[in-house]
C-alpha cells in the first residue's frame, strides 16, 4: 500500500512538472503569442486532474501487484487505500508548501516594515530636528493653543443662532447632525429644521433652497447605502457560489481519484488459476 501511495505521488508530481514544462514552452512574450488566462488555466486544471489520476491508477496497481492477491476484494481495497494515504500525502506537502510561501512573505513583509520604519524614523528624526532649530517652544505652543481655541469655539456655539455663528460653529453643527442622520437613519423634525437654518446661513441662501439641498443630501445618502449593500449582497452571493463550486470540484476530483484507483488495483489483482499454477511449480 505505501509503496502504491509512493509511486501515485511520484508519477503525479513528474507529470505535473511535465505540464508546467509544456505550459512554459506556450508563452512567448516577445511575439505576444502567450494563451489567454482563462484557456492557459483550463489547460493546467485538465492536465492536473489527468496526471493524478494516471498517478493513482498506477499506484492501486503496483499495490495490489506487490500484496499477491488474487482476490477482487482485496485488490480493491488496497485501491482505496492507495487513494487514502495519496490525497493525506499530498494534502501535506500542499499545506507544507502554503506554510512556506506564507512563512517566507511573512518574513519578507517583516524585512520590509522594519526598513521602512527605519528609514521613516530617520526622516522623522532629521525632520524634527529641523523644525527644533527654526521653531521656538513658545511658537509652537501658540499654535497649539490656537488650533485648541477653534475647536472650542466651532463645538462651543452649537444651539446657537445660526446668523451669529461662525463658519467653523456651524460647519461642526451640521456635522453632528449628519452624523445623527447617518447612525439613526432619521433626524426628528426639530433637528432637521435645524440643520436647515444652518445651511441656509452657511451658504447664504434661502430656506427653501436649503430645504432642497438637504433632502438632496439625505436622498444620495440613502442611494449610497442602498448601493453599498446591494454590493455587499452580491459579493455574498459570489463567495457562497465559488466556495460551492471548489467543494463539489474537490469531491469530484476525489471520487474520480478513488476510481481511478480501484480499477488500477483490480488489474493489478492476481489471477487465481495462474496464482495455483505457480504455487504447484513452486
Amino acid at each position: 500500500m505505501f509503496a502504491g501511495a509512493v509511486v501515485a505521488v511520484t508519477i503525479g508530481l513528474m507529470l505535473n512538472a511535465l505540464g508546467a514544462g509544456v505550459g512554459a514552452t506556450t508563452i512567448d512574450a516577445a511575439a505576444r503569442g502567450t494563451p489567454s488566462a482563462s484557456s492557459f488555466g483550463a489547460g493546467a486544471a485538465i492536465w492536473l486532474l489527468v496526471s493524478n489520476l494516471i498517478g493513482l491508477a498506477v499506484g492501486g496497481y503496483v499495490a495490489a501487484r506487490l500484496s499477491g492477491t488474487a482476490d477482487n476484494t482485496d485488490g480493491t481495497l488496497h485501491g482505496l487505500a492507495v487513494w487514502g494515504t495519496t490525497f493525506l500525502i499530498s494534502a501535506v506537502l500542499l499545506g507544507n508548501l502554503v506554510s512556506g510561501i506564507a512563512s517566507t512573505a511573512t518574513s519578507g513583509a517583516s524585512g520590509l516594515l522594519g526598513s521602512v520604519a527605519s528609514g521613516a524614523g530617520s526622516a522623522v528624526s532629521a525632520a524634527g530636528q529641523q523644525a527644533a532649530n527654526r521653531t521656538s517652544t513658545d511658537t509652537l505652543q501658540s499654535v497649539a493653543q490656537s488650533v485648541t481655541d477653534r475647536v472650542q469655539n466651532a463645538l462651543s456655539g452649537t444651539g446657537g443662532n445660526p446668523a451669529a455663528m461662525t463658519s467653523d460653529q456651524r460647519k461642526a453643527e451640521m456635522s453632528q447632525l449628519a452624523t445623527k442622520r447617518v447612525t439613526d437613519g432619521q433626524l426628528p423634525q426639530a433637528d432637521r429644521e435645524r440643520l436647515n437654518q444652518l445651511v441656509a446661513a452657511e451658504y447664504n441662501i434661502s430656506p427653501q433652497d436649503a430645504q432642497a439641498r438637504v433632502a438632496q443630501a439625505e436622498q444620495q445618502a440613502t442611494q449610497a447605502a442602498r448601493q453599498a449593500e446591494e454590493t455587499a449582497r452580491r459579493a455574498a452571493d459570489a463567495a457562497a457560489a465559488g466556495t460551492s463550486v471548489a467543494a463539489f470540484s474537490v469531491f469530484g476530483i476525489m471520487l474520480l481519484g478513488a476510481i481511478a484507483s480501484v480499477l488500477g488495483a483490480r488489474r493489478g489483482t492476481r489471477d487465481l488459476l495462474t496464482l495455483r499454477n505457480s504455487q504447484r511449480v513452486a
